[in-house]
């Protein structure tokens, strides 16, 4: 479990966590959590399930920590296949596989990542290969997508019996609107990623392949270059449009927030020249 990065980041201690993910820091107060299963395509085991979400709770909570953006990526030919169907086959068999009141239960959905409400620093997917069922919701979750140009998306899952009910289908309705939506979960069919980002709206930015992790790297860049209190405030904001459906509400309900009032009331907002300081702990 490596810690890479400024003499700052190499401070930082994650929780522990097994060699299913890779957890790392490039560049000043940024997190690199790459999947790394590369065998299995990167699908999603309850172990790397666990791993991903005590560090990413670890990464929104720690008082000491000044990271202020994360990225996700996967190691090896794709991004992530979605869940671990030979655990899925396994957990069935003993009787212990999924229900509807099981995926409930799971507070930030599947990998830690696809209904995460809690965080107020912005995720960054790097998504190369491809991103197939729960592979694709937990993109839909991120703050900001990039992808390589060879890149695919898929929600296959009516194709296999099951549904994408991780939070996949309410976020891509609302970002590529109805029509759109029902064309990727009721067919079924693999999107490239130019039509991903020209027709559906979900990828941000598509990029040489050579490219992907330099570009998530210079737009973490630029998030942590701003004040983290705005950043984290703005991030709230955007979160609460999802939960509320009239914008006076989620005017009323940001205002109210942790993040809103640290950012009126703390340091930062005072200063004119970007130096900026560790925001207070929640």
């Amino acid at each position: 479990m490596g810690v890479n990065g400024s003499s700052q980041s190499a401070a930082l201690q994650p929780p522990p966590h097994s060699e299913e993910i890779k957890v790392t820091f490039p560049q000043e107060h940024v997190m690199l959590l790459t999947l790394n299963r590369p065998k299995a395509l990167n699908a999603v085991s309850p172990t790397m399930q666990g791993d991903i979400e005590r560090v990413l709770d670890w990464f929104d909570n720690e008082p000491g920590l000044w990271c202020r953006a994360v990225i996700v990526n996967g190691e090896g030919r794709i991004f992530c296949a979605g869940a671990d169907l030979i655990a899925w086959n396994r957990r069935q068999n003993r009787g212990e596989g999924d229900n509807n009141e099981d995926i409930i239960a799971q507070k930030h959905g599947f990998a830690g990542i696809s209904r995460r409400s809690t965080s107020g620093k912005p995720i960054i997917a790097a998504v190369h290969g491809g991103a197939y069922g729960g592979g694709m919701e937990i993109i839909l979750n991120c703050d900001l997508v990039i992808a390589s140009d060879e890149a695919v998306f898929a929600l296959p899952e009516v194709k296999r019996g099951v549904v994408a009910i991780a939070g996949g289908m309410p976020r891509l309705a609302r970002i590529a609107g109805h029509q759109l939506a029902s064309e990727m979960l009721l067919l079924g069919k693999p999107i490239k990623a130019s039509d991903a980002a020209s027709r559906f709206g979900f990828v941000n930015k598509v990029v040489p392949k050579s490219e992907l992790l330099s570009t998530a790297l210079a737009w973490a860049a630029e998030i942590t270059s701003s004040s983290p209190d705005s950043v984290q405030s703005t991030k709230r904001a955007l979160m609460l449009t999802n939960q509320y459906a009239h914008v006076e509400d989620v005017v009323a309900a940001h205002v109210q927030s942790k993040e809103s009032r640290r950012q009126f009331e703390g340091d930062n907002i005072k200063k004119r020249k970007p130096v900026w300081t560790n925001p207070a702990k929640l």
